[in-house]
């Protein structure tokens, strides 16, 4: 604990901190945003903490902030929440850099490590968007922070808080439930061998029970609405409609294929061998066993889960899988490369450290060149999907505003405009927050948030009859712009 109070450590830490947050909020994208940023963007301008997706995805801690952050009067407000993320993502790089300087008492591989998670693609990509990854992660390094702490001072303290910040990542992202079983297990086995009592657990669990309240709240309340306690637990679980995904135990020769380039554009240096070197040398710098054995269990569930996970953004829940990574990359590091008589290596590597930048610009121009298939949708206005993917920055990025803008433009007063879940939420936001066009109806056939007119809610005879109803969609071409085509034409 002496190491914690240490005030070249607490430097270090912040110093890690503030490069980190200089790098996410110079990359964070500036304003309204597509899918699901832009329906985190929109609940949280209603102050909408469930949705209407299913308890799964309603995050209502990450809602919470957003909510807080919303009536901070400085700068625009779709901004404001992406920094959210910004700064998040700078918490998980400083945790993850404290934690291995604190295990290993070494500054180089906490800082390789850092710098590795800090530059991986999906990380950083949604580092400077809307979403609620980078807040679970800052959660998780902080949890595992804990979990050292303890087994290297068997203070009961650090338990305490693990169970609260277990509790807190719950009520974010049901990620954390995979990292719930492994504690708990590691506490069943300190309650066998009588390290930790009864109260202890109580103790944990109340704390725990405290920093899930959130998600706690809306489940008892939906319970008590619905008087369903069976739909109410497999919507806390798996949402609306996400059970087979969840449970999905097959996997296609597409899916590995796609998995394995994922994984391979996170880390395209040759420093991803560092993570297999971690792997052997875990066992040598381990402060004990049940910190290993959480760590590696960690490792293989989240892996498991997200590699056989079948939503079309499956790659951003390798996320926490890539923290793992990171943190074995980091023990690799001091394993091989540390040693006295290994000083050019060891510069090399830090060097090759920094290769992910170059290959984010040129990836999309090669992508592009061969037509490589991104799996992804290719007909949204103002983006280019080969740089919106793969280029993790997005800085100056107004497309979402722009789009917006032309199909304003187009719509004569009284209409009805009905866009799908990627286009609705930049016209909703548009028209809401800064308040232009507040003379058309917008609708949709995704309800993801209360309050969102829906094409369900009549028949499209029924809004013709009311006035025009016109549609969006992409019209290609080099610049993408909308075309707007009036219903019943």
């Amino acid at each position: 604990m002496q190491a914690l109070s240490s005030d070249n450590l607490k430097a270090s830490y912040i110093a890690v901190f503030l490069a980190a947050a200089v790098l996410y909020v110079v990359t964070c994208a500036p304003g309204p945003l597509w899918q699901d940023s832009g329906m985190y963007q929109y609940r949280i301008w209603h102050n909408d903490l469930e949705g209407n997706l299913g308890l799964a995805l309603s995050h209502p801690l990450y809602h919470i902030i957003g909510i807080a952050v919303k009536y901070i009067p400085l700068g625009e407000f779709a901004y404001r929440i992406n920094l959210i993320s910004a700064i998040a993502a700078a918490f998980t790089i400083a945790n993850l850099f404290l934690l291995l300087r604190l295990w290993l008492k070494k500054n180089l591989p906490a800082i390789f490590a850092a710098v590795t998670l800090a530059l991986s693609h999906t990380f950083w990509r949604h580092a400077v968007i809307a979403e609620d990854y980078t807040l679970y992660t800052a959660l998780l390094l902080a949890e595992l922070l804990m979990l050292l702490q303890y087994v290297k001072t068997k203070r009961m303290v650090f338990l305490y808080l693990l169970g609260l910040f277990n509790g807190l990542a719950i009520a974010n992202h049901l990620w954390a439930v995979i990292a719930f079983a492994c504690y708990l297990t590691f506490l069943a086995a300190l309650l066998v061998q009588k390290q930790i009592r009864l109260r202890h657990l109580g103790i944990i669990a109340g704390l725990w029970v405290i920093g899930a309240a959130p998600y706690e709240c809306l489940i008892i309340k939906n319970i008590v609405q619905t008087g369903d306690f069976t739909a109410t637990v497999a919507s806390a679980l798996f949402g609306n409609e996400w059970r087979g995904d969840v449970l999905n135990t097959s996997l296609s020769a597409g899916l590995v294929k796609e998995n394995l380039v994922f994984l391979a554009y996170n880390f395209p240096t040759p420093n991803f061998l560092l993570f297999f070197a971690g792997l052997y040398g875990l066992k040598k710098v381990s402060p004990g066993r049940g910190f290993k054995n959480v760590l590696l269990a960690l490792l293989v569930f989240f892996f498991a889960f997200a590699f056989r996970y079948t939503v079309p953004d499956r790659y951003a829940f390798f996320i926490p899988f890539y923290c793992l990574v990171s943190i074995l990359i980091g023990v690799g590091f001091n394993f091989l490369i540390t040693r006295p008589n290994r000083k050019i290596l060891r510069w090399i590597v830090l060097a090759l450290a920094l290769l992910p930048v170059p290959a984010y610009i040129i990836a999309p121009v090669v992508a592009k060149k061969v037509q490589f298939n991104l799996s992804t949708r290719a007909d949204v206005p103002y983006r280019n999907d080969y740089v919106w993917f793969l280029r993790p920055w997005k800085t100056g990025y107004r497309g979402a505003e722009k789009f917006a803008d032309e199909v304003f433009k187009e719509l004569k007063p009284g209409a009805v405009v009905y866009a799908d879940n990627t286009m609705v939420y930049p016209l909703l936001y548009m028209q809401e927050v800064r308040g232009k066009r507040a003379d058309i109806r917008i609708i949709s056939d995704y309800a993801s948030s209360e309050g969102l007119p829906v094409l369900s809610e009549k028949s499209i005879e029924q809004w013709l009859s009311e006035g025009d109803v016109y549609t969006v969609s992409a019209a290609g071409g080099r610049k993408q712009r909308p075309i707007v085509w009036k219903i019943g034409d």
